[in-house]
């Protein structure tokens, strides 16, 4: 027998064994689902198949222009959730399971059995066999469970509280006063969602790791040795975050025959964990002389260090811990942000009324102060339109869902009409999608973007126009409705931080400039509106967030007001 028919035969042979196994896992796995008596869907490929996440859209694009729509075609592939948004859960109820040859995941589209999940934190923890690929440089508040999360999440407490919110505030008006500068120099902007990333990371950089860089726009951006500049090896870091998490950093620093360009990662790694180290050391001195963490000194990184030294009993963090810990709060800050301000920017594009509705609030609170001026004690509590802004735009377009599980005990829930008992290993989705765009809790309105909903209306009275805006308030939206920011003990410790980040960041915007998409040749503004909507819903997946794919499609112009 020739080696090419060895090696032929080899390759069937280990194909048949890997499809016998996978047939048979799914057997039985939906043997275990018809057990738990909801109702369930079955797909022949894990959600979680590596090489199926890199090939699912473009194989079922093809399977569903010959065979046409199917469950297959629905539902397996990463990211079906977006389009399908609540109709899954008013065809199939408040539960439903899908069953895959890896695990059956169940998805919950209630709010009341949402808080339930939540409440049960030790019943139904995340799970970390998926939170693990964040330990790029050590285990995180992200990507542990147990004790572990608790000593974690309570040390990171020190990273999040109003003295850092002051510097994300004046932060975020500087960055993007200078990046209005830009925008506005020019008659078009293509690289929106590209100068949105640099915002944030001047953000993180500056409540990070006390350093502050004047914004740079895409097109004018130099970029120093990703080896000594700390702000471009993060940028490298963060930028190539999907490669780093697949492959590890090892990989990059440590393999010599790479391309120039995964050469050049390894570098940025290598000096991105030789500056946390270096200023970690320079944190212990501080700490062992009293001085860590004292005025504009305070940085993330120096509040973790305080906090993980002067803990007792052993509630500290190691040296990985920390470096583990820094990295998710730049990974999670600064995509998660730059995600949600690019479909924000796009959707005000789309609508001038809403636009001038946040606008006739920025004007009654900061008047013609200048930027420099305006407060954020007294300031950010009132600029509720903009923080409905940025919910409305979490409520369809959330990041990233919440996912939990069984882990390796049975455990019973109660789904309203019945209970359901659920086998060890089970995967639970907080149904982000459909929760947040059910007309039973958002309206027959609810696939339309509208932040006014989360504003009630002052009651009419002789007082002025201006004094009516004073006396609106806030909606909150029903608990287990919105998992924008997680819910319950783990929901997001960076909320109020993204938030304050935003508000300051949509004030500069919009109090004083609009924004117009650019219309192609023949088109009106109305029709070019319309196309950035449809770019939006149309272009919009999960890479390893929820982003949108191609935003350049749609250039913008900016014009004062």
């Amino acid at each position: 027998m020739s080696l090419f028919a060895i090696v032929l035969w080899s390759f069937l042979l280990l194909a048949g064994s890997v499809l016998v196994h996978s047939w048979y896992s799914l057997f039985r796995n939906y043997l275990i689902a018809r057990k738990i008596g909801v109702p369930i869907r079955v797909i022949p490929i894990s959600h979680l198949n590596h090489f199926w996440m890199l090939v699912d859209r473009k194989v079922l694009r093809y399977v569903k222009r010959i065979f046409g729509e199917s469950t297959f075609t629905r539902y397996n592939w990463m990211g079906w959730e977006l389009p399908d948004r609540y109709y899954s859960h008013h065809e199939l109820g408040n539960v439903f399971m899908l069953v895959t040859p890896g695990r059956n995941w169940l998805y919950i589209g209630h709010p009341d059995i949402v808080m339930e999940i939540v409440r049960r934190r030790d019943d139904f923890p995340r799970c970390v066999e998926l939170t693990q690929v964040l330990d790029v440089f050590g285990p995180n508040v992200g990507s542990v469970e147990g004790q572990r999360w608790v000593t974690q999440r309570k040390l990171m407490a020190s990273c999040f509280n109003e003295q850092y919110n002051e510097t994300v505030w004046s932060e975020s008006i500087s960055q993007a006063c200078d990046m209005m500068e830009y925008w506005t120099s020019r008659p078009s902007i293509r690289n929106t969602a590209d100068d949105l990333r640099t915002l944030s990371l001047g953000v993180l950089s500056k409540a990070g790791f006390a350093k502050s860089f004047k914004f740079e726009g895409h097109e004018n951006a130099t970029h120093a040795n990703p080896s000594e500049s700390y702000k471009d090896s993060l940028q490298l870091i963060l930028e190539n975050c999907i490669l780093i998490i697949a492959m590890g950093p090892k990989f990059f620093t440590n393999t010599s025959w790479l391309p120039k360009k995964y050469r050049e990662l390894g570098k940025a790694i290598t000096a991105f964990q030789n500056f946390m180290k270096d200023m970690y050391e320079l944190e212990k001195s501080k700490v062992a002389k009293g001085l860590s963490g004292t005025g504009d000194s305070r940085t993330f990184l120096s509040s973790l260090a305080k906090a993980s030294l002067e803990a007792k009993d052993g509630q500290y963090l190691t040296e990985q811990e920390i470096y583990g810990n820094i990295f998710v709060i730049n990974f999670a800050g600064h995509d998660t942000s730059s995600h949600v301000f690019t479909f924000a920017v796009f959707f005000l594009a789309a609508n001038p009324d809403i636009q001038d509705w946040v606008a006739e609030e920025l004007h009654h609170v900061l008047g013609q102060r200048k930027p420099n001026e305006w407060d954020y004690l007294s300031d950010f509590p009132r600029l509720k339109r903009c923080l409905a802004v940025l919910y409305e735009t979490i409520r369809l377009y959330t990041p990233v869902a919440v996912t939990k599980w069984t882990q390796d005990k049975t455990q019973v829930l109660d789904i309203g009409e019945k209970q359901i008992v659920l086998p060890p290993e089970t995967m639970m989705c907080l149904a982000y999608s459909s929760l947040q765009s059910d007309p039973r809790w958002w309206g027959e309105d609810s696939l339309v973007w509208r932040p006014s909903r989360f504003i009630k209306a002052a009651e009419a009275g002789p007082d002025s126009r201006e004094g009516h805006l004073d006396k609106e308030e806030f909606v909150q939206p029903r608990r287990g409705s919105f998992v924008g920011w997680s819910e319950g003990a783990r929901d997001c410790p960076g909320r109020k931080f993204s938030q304050v980040e935003f508000v300051a960041t949509m004030a500069s915007l919009f109090r004083d400039w609009r924004v117009d998409p650019v219309a192609f040749e023949g088109e009106t503004i109305e029709a070019a509106r319309e196309r950035v909507l449809h770019l939006i819903k149309t272009d919009s997946a999960m890479v390893l967030l929820l982003q949108m794919l191609h935003p350049e499609k749609a250039p913008l112009a900016w014009r004062r007001r």
